[in-house]
């Protein structure tokens, strides 16, 4: 999209029942679509059926280092490859409203393949407070969008990447939260293939609640010369 242009909500009325409705959004900019997107509301309602996943043992954030002390403890190296110190400094200058602590974060010296799984400590910086639970909805989606496809290239590090975007990304959301409070995210990429990656990921409250489930499709294009190797 063109944030400098204004964006046109179309909205279709799929559905209107007891208990579920459907709303189908279409924005446009430049008379074309450059976003679709299809919600599901329900009543809220009592059912005895009911399970979930049990919540990765990890430990707290509180005695993980953020994604920036992580960042400037390996521009500290003198070591470091120029190649790698630019690509730092580059994340370090993104303005980022997010907090990240990594539980195991990867090598950046390394290109061996790893397990394409990723565990982050996320929540919004600021205060966001007990407003409606929309409004952490919408930001725990921007959140859940962060570093999520990129968890489809760790058994895939040898390679240089020339591209790469989401094509869709979906999320139920399971238990009230805060954004703002600390969550797991839980990530894992199942399958990549025909220059296309796809992700899934659970965003756990504190307490073990499972509060959202993600899945993402995205492309993913490679440099001419295929790897670093």
């Amino acid at each position: 999209g063109d944030p400098k242009v204004p964006v046109l909500y179309e909205v279709e009325r799929t559905r209107t029942g007891k208990s579920f409705s459907v709303r189908s959004v279409k924005a446009i900019q430049h008379g074309k679509p450059i976003f679709t997107c299809q919600a599901s509301f329900q009543l809220s309602q009592e059912s005895p059926v009911q399970h979930q996943f049990t919540m990765p043992a990890v430990p707290p954030p509180e005695e993980l280092l953020t994604q920036e002390e992580l960042i400037q403890k390996f521009l500290q190296n003198p070591n470091l490859a120029e190649r790698y110190r630019k690509h730092l400094n580059k994340i370090q200058a993104e303005d980022v409203p997010i907090d990240i602590k990594p539980v195991n974060p990867p090598d950046i010296f390394c290109s061996e393949p790893q397990e394409p799984k990723q565990l982050f400590w996320v929540r919004a910086r600021g205060y966001i407070g007990e407003t409606d639970m929309k409004v952490h909805c919408c930001v725990a989606a921007y959140i859940s969008d962060y570093a999520f496809l990129g968890t489809a290239l760790l058994p895939h590090r040898q390679y240089h990447i020339k591209f790469m975007v989401s094509l869709d990304h979906s999320m139920w959301f399971h238990a009230p939260f805060r954004a703002d409070h600390w969550m797991l995210y839980e990530c894992e990429s199942p399958w990549a293939g025909g220059c296309r990656g796809l992700v899934q990921g659970r965003l756990w409250r504190r307490d073990g609640v499972l509060a959202v489930t993600c899945a993402q499709e995205g492309v993913i294009r490679l440099e001419p010369n295929q790897s670093k190797l």
